[in-house]
């Protein structure tokens, strides 16, 4: 055991931090704010996206089972689908449409059928650069199905 003195010492010499608080509170802020920062930014990315893609399918499929006819319903939808998108900042040309009828698959538009528009796209992460050269952001894949029934009292206009 040290005698008393030097162990004063010591302990003052270990309590002597003057000046480098601001230096630590920069550091630990640093490297606990920039993550932070990006997680905000992707979850923020993730979550129009997913609002985006989401309200496109299920207008898609709105004025879909509204339509006269098969080509007026195709239309209409694809129209719903890029307004919708466009309204998030989403890219339209980007995005995957699939559209699925039951109970006959050639036929969408018959009283009490189901339409299924699936639309699926990339989110692109923020401040990712594209990987390999090959022009494509680093991204994560987000989906959307929206069902909606023809009415039973649908009619050919």
């Amino acid at each position: 055991m040290p005698p008393p003195r030097r162990w004063t010492e010591l302990v003052l010499r270990l309590r002597d931090d003057a000046g480098s608080a601001s230096l630590e509170f920069i550091t630990v802020g640093v490297l606990l704010l920039v993550p932070i920062v990006y997680l905000v930014l992707a979850l923020s990315a993730l979550e129009n996206a997913s609002f985006g893609v989401e309200g496109a399918a299920r207008q898609a499929t709105r004025v879909f089972v509204q339509s006269a006819s098969d080509d007026d319903a195709e239309a209409a939808a694809r129209a719903a689908i890029q307004v919708t998108l466009a309204d998030y900042g989403l890219d339209a040309a980007r995005a995957h449409v699939e559209v699925s009828c039951r109970p006959i698959p050639s036929r969408c538009l018959t009283r009490r059928g189901f339409v299924t528009v699936s639309i699926t796209t990339t989110v692109p992460l923020p401040l990712v650069p594209p990987v390999l050269q090959l022009n494509l952001p680093a991204g994560i894949p987000v989906r959307s199905v929206a069902t909606e029934q023809v009415s039973r009292f649908w009619r050919a206009r």
